[in-house]
């Protein structure tokens, strides 16, 4: 049998109707979704924005397609997808009137750089509107999962790279932003049904996969146990939660 599919959009969604909020995307609004995924949130800023648009990039092929598909099927009309890298795409100056990401910015690796390419696609005055994770520190499904499976080492691709408040503003501010404010959220995140499905779905994910990959079979085997009896722990009577929090940074393009 097949391991379960990782969930992202399951995985997060107490946080989605705090996303929406803030976005607040109008009617006339040209969106940029930045790490769009498999396009979820794509879909829904443009179902919002009826008489403008949204376009979702991302650097996996595979989840675009699959959001490509998503959006015909749902027949949603005025979204596109883009295999892009933000930091460095070239998208059309001063276009679009709001970007946002849901845990998509944490992976640039040259933040600025990237920031100031995505302020210079967004009209003067326009919003930026991101969820970005805390510090490592501040996260139950980290510390829960690596009480099961061990902590590998921090990968340069870190998660928590903008979870320090002062380097957000520093780096916002130097890409041309102003007006950065953040906003502490904390909510649970959702990992299945129940405890066995929970640990599988997890196997995936970074912090998982490379721990793992430093333990021998019978090593293995010990520790998948143990993330189970951890899942357990976790168990309610609507499945697997994990604490988590997040920053929702907000902030307007400069007039620059």
């Amino acid at each position: 049998m097949a391991a379960p599919t990782f969930d992202f959009d399951a995985e997060l969604h107490r946080y989605q109707p705090l996303l929406r909020e803030a976005a607040a995307v109008g009617p006339d609004d040209i969106v940029l979704d930045i790490g769009c995924g498999g396009g979820a949130t794509t879909r829904e800023a443009a179902r919002l924005a009826v008489r403008g648009s949204a376009l979702g990039v991302d650097v996996s092929a595979a989840r675009l397609e699959a959001a490509r598909r998503l959006a015909v099927a749902e027949n949603v009309t005025n979204v596109r997808f883009e295999l892009a890298d933000a930091q460095t795409h070239p998208f059309p100056s001063a276009h679009f009137s709001l970007a946002f990401s849901r845990l998509g910015t944490m992976f640039f690796a040259d933040p600025v750089a990237a920031f100031t390419n995505v302020a210079r696609a967004l009209r003067p005055g326009a919003r930026l509107v991101q969820l970005v994770w805390q510090a490592r520190d501040r996260q139950e499904w980290v510390s829960e999962i690596s009480r099961a499976v061990g902590s590998p080492p921090v990968p340069h691709t870190s998660p928590f790279t903008l979870g320090d408040p002062a380097v957000v503003r520093e780096v916002l501010t130097t890409a041309g932003f102003i007006d950065v404010q953040l906003t502490d959220l904390s909510e649970p995140l959702y990992y299945g049904p129940d405890p066995t499905t929970a640990a599988d779905v997890v196997r995936p994910l970074q912090l998982v996969s490379t721990a793992l990959d430093q333990l021998d079979e019978s090593e293995t085997s010990r520790a998948l146990d143990r993330l189970r009896e951890v899942m357990a722990e976790h168990h309610t009577d609507d499945g697997v939660w994990l604490g988590s929090r997040a920053w929702l940074v907000t902030a307007c393009r400069g007039a620059g």
